[in-house]
């Protein structure tokens, strides 16, 4: 898990904008729904082709939380990152970001055993999965139209990578009007430094950012 806090000086930026530090003082459990991104074998297994190391350590936190917002009635969703063989779909990213095309390509197709939910995670029959095949789970598919159904207005991100999927879908949410919580211990990044830039990059200007623990208190 990172050992990471957000600087002082931001702190200090974020309280003189609004008075206090954290935007929400209080949370709807029934308008509320927890995302947990990419947190499959493809990027959580040692010496898979999208490695993200710290993601195996934030597992224990992911499974205490969700086990505490399934008591209060809070949707787990899980989303999964899915192309077509090949990366076909997606030619941006395969083609200009992947080190290793076919390998990573071949991880994250549809039925490939490194596509599926790292096995430690703990799931439950009531639990919803969503497929995306871009950073952002809001993109090409019918996932905010699954949250409308719900009535689900505010939403907690969980997941890998912190700077990556996890940040690309909590920037578009906060930009449809959703009410975002990145959770600081749920998260995982290739580094302390790219896992902290997301952070205060959330705070000052997307939406909060709290420990499992503070978001659990917040659900009333």
């Amino acid at each position: 898990m990172h050992s990471v806090e957000i600087r002082r000086e931001i702190v200090e930026r974020v309280v003189a904008r609004r008075g206090k530090l954290h935007l929400f003082d209080s949370l709807d459990p029934k308008k509320t729904a927890l995302l947990v991104i990419d947190m499959q074998n493809a990027f959580v297994a040692p010496g898979a082709p999208v490695e993200v190391p710290a993601a195996r350590e934030i597992v224990p936190a992911i499974n205490r939380l969700a086990a505490g917002l399934r008591k209060r009635g809070v949707p787990v969703i899980w989303v999964l990152h899915e192309n077509r063989p090949g990366g076909s779909d997606w030619e941006g990213f395969f083609g200009a970001f992947v080190s290793d095309r076919p390998k990573a390509a071949a991880a994250l197709t549809a039925g490939n055993e490194l596509q599926k939910l790292w096995p430690k995670l703990e799931t439950a029959p009531q639990d919803l999965r969503v497929a995306k095949n871009r950073y952002s789970a809001f993109i090409k598919n019918d996932f905010e139209g699954k949250l409308k159904e719900r009535g689900i207005d505010t939403l907690l991100i969980a997941g890998t990578k912190t700077n990556v999927c996890c940040e690309c879908t909590a920037r578009d949410a906060m930009m449809l009007d959703y009410k975002v919580v990145m959770l600081s211990d749920c998260t995982a990044a290739l580094s302390d430094e790219e896992h902290l830039a997301t952070l205060e990059n959330m705070i000052q200007q997307f939406g909060d950012v709290m420990t499992a623990d503070e978001a659990l208190a917040l659900l009333t």
